[in-house]
């Protein structure tokens, strides 16, 4: 009998029930306390569950071949860890010769994506004559910007006025002049980088720490999880006991809805990859191998990993095609990933998690636009134990293998 069982018993009703509704949201509003304190370590949360959900499963796959459970961890945690360094070690040296390419010959590709694009809005004068107004507006901004301040009583002159685009004036027949507008973006891009540059290394910064600290945080833990498991199991019969009481069920439910999700996001990357490496090779772009193994890998980051695994393939066809190559690139990644987001995640997510795949849509959405990154990767998990455990009486919750 805890304490808290033989304080209720103490109390006369309501007294035992408000005390019971008191101790459960101080100790709810300690935990998410808590949590907002350690928001930092985050990722290195995430990561060491993500990487210990994976070796552990390994571990008891391996059970009826090798007795010893420590030789299993070591095995597991060796194949994993080569795994993953051997697959940076072969693209790592993929993606810089491709990077290099691009970088010696980027004013060639930036002057042909600039012509291409200013012969397509020849065709559409009005389109034209909007972007030359609006960039015409940010030259004189910045020029006023850049020049001395007007002395009181003397009259500014006026600046020359630029020829009118196509459109602007009736039967104006003049070439449409260049407008730069890739270059332009190119140059706003590597300006925003280069302001930030402390910013940008502390990102990489914490990300490679967290990544390494929990390769090694996740391998001790499947090591010593039985000792780890006892030790947790413990604090039940310790002054916060009621802590404990509260929490563990809760905590190792989410787990496991948690793990269900990674294994849907791992049937995603599989179904993206297959789907991307079709468009590779219908467009008979070089390492096919190399480029269907960084989507895979970064179909498990949200947002970004569609940037970073699209980018090689968008170079690759720049370089092979051109522009016109790049673009089409663009389009069809485009299109695999709205498959990839309107019918893949909500079935896909929709199967595992026991969800209905509008729910699972309207989630994502709405957990996205909240929350970014974060709310893509545990909108559903959370939602979903929400609604399946912890609303739900104990007998009513439904049990997750």
């Amino acid at each position: 009998m805890t304490s808290e069982e033989q304080t209720e018993k103490t109390l006369p009703p309501p007294w035992d029930r408000i005390f019971s509704l008191a101790t459960r949201t101080f100790v709810w509003a300690l935990l998410i306390s808590v949590l907002y304190i350690l928001r930092p370590f985050l990722l290195l949360v995430f990561l060491t569950f993500v990487f210990a959900y994976i070796q552990a499963h390994g571990v008891e796959g391996l059970g009826h071949r090798v007795k010893s459970r420590t030789l299993r961890v070591v095995l597991v945690g060796l194949v994993f860890l080569g795994t993953l360094f051997a697959t940076g070690f072969t693209l790592l040296p993929q993606v810089q010769q491709q990077a290099k390419q691009f970088l010696n010959n980027k004013d060639v590709y930036i002057a042909d994506a600039d012509k291409q694009l200013n012969a397509f809005l020849s065709d559409y004068p009005s389109i034209y004559s909007s972007l030359a107004k609006q960039k015409r507006a940010l030259q004189e901004a910045g020029a006023d910007d850049e020049g001395s301040p007007a002395q009181p009583g003397r009259a500014e002159p006026a600046p020359a006025e630029e020829p009118d685009a196509p459109g602007e004036q009736e039967g104006d027949t003049r070439p449409l002049p260049n407008l730069h507008l890739v270059r332009d973006l190119i140059d706003n891009i590597g300006k925003s980088l280069a302001e930030n540059p402390l910013e940008i290394g502390q990102s990489v910064l914490t990300f490679a720490s967290s990544f390494l600290l929990s390769l090694l945080f996740s391998f001790l833990i499947v090591l010593d999880l039985r000792k780890v498991t006892r030790g947790i199991k413990g604090l039940a019969n310790t002054k916060i006991g009621f802590i404990y009481d509260e929490v563990a069920d809760n905590i190792a439910g989410f787990g496991r809805v948690l793990g269900r999700a990674l294994e849907a996001q791992l049937f995603i990357a599989i179904c993206n990859t297959v789907l991307t490496a079709a468009c590779i090779w219908l467009m008979g772009l070089p390492n096919l191998l190399v480029l269907s193994t960084i989507v895979f890998f970064c179909s498990f980051i949200p947002v970004a990993g569609t940037f970073i695994s699209s980018t090689p393939i968008a170079l690759l066809a720049l370089q092979g095609g051109g522009v016109s190559a790049m673009v089409i690139v663009i389009v069809m990644i485009v299109v695999v990933h709205l498959v990839e987001t309107y019918v893949l995640n909500p079935q896909i997510y929709g199967h595992h998690m026991h969800m209905n795949p509008v729910l699972v849509l309207i989630v994502l959405t709405i957990a996205g636009k909240l929350f970014g990154v974060w709310g893509l990767i545990l909108g559903i998990p959370i939602v979903n134990y929400v609604f399946r455990h912890a609303i739900r009486h104990p007998a009513e919750r439904p049990v997750e293998t």
